[in-house]
């Protein structure tokens, strides 16, 4: 696993896991699921996500937090997941014997999954809440009743049957 910090604005830290036994595209399943939130938030995520390869994201992501407070002097829990993916790894091609003498291609897929980190933007300081003056000689103004319903079809329509039916 590995970092990279950049210096300016939004430092970005970053720990890669390599070789994972696992196919890229299942792995692409769960970092979609934590991509732009937050690290507690992510770790929850992945804690009750029922994906096997979910603990090995997680490692990666804790190997990344990690990186942060002993690299760089920030605090993991205050940064967000602004990358996530993971990459095709090399495949490992085995033999398993079939019937008649042939036989079928295992390939065990691997994958590269790498996780990046930047701090949460900074909240601006909450502003002082305006207070408008309502003028004191204005009151509110009263409700106006609703229009009368109108008849309904239904009565009239039984009074001309029955006139009909005479």
């Amino acid at each position: 696993m590995s970092t990279n910090g950049r210096n300016g604005t939004g430092r970005e830290v970053q720990a890669q896991a390599k070789f994972v036994h696992s196919s890229a595209r299942k792995a692409r399943l769960v970092t979609d699921l934590i991509r732009g939130r937050s690290v507690p938030e992510a770790r929850t995520i992945l804690a009750f996500s029922a994906r096997a390869v979910a603990s090995d994201i997680e490692k990666v992501l804790h190997s990344a937090a990690s990186n942060a407070e002993a690299n760089h002097q920030l605090v993991g829990d205050n940064m967000f997941v602004s990358a996530a993916y993971a990459d095709e790894g090399p495949t490992m091609k085995r033999w398993r014997a079939r019937a008649r003498g042939r036989v079928a291609r295992i390939r065990k897929r691997t994958c590269h999954i790498t996780v990046k980190l930047q701090e949460l933007p900074a909240a601006p300081a909450p502003a002082e809440p305006r207070q408008e003056a309502a003028a004191p000689d204005e009151a509110p103004k009263p409700k106006q009743k609703p229009a009368a319903a109108k008849k309904s079809a239904t009565s009239t329509t039984r009074k001309k049957k029955a006139g009909a039916a005479s």
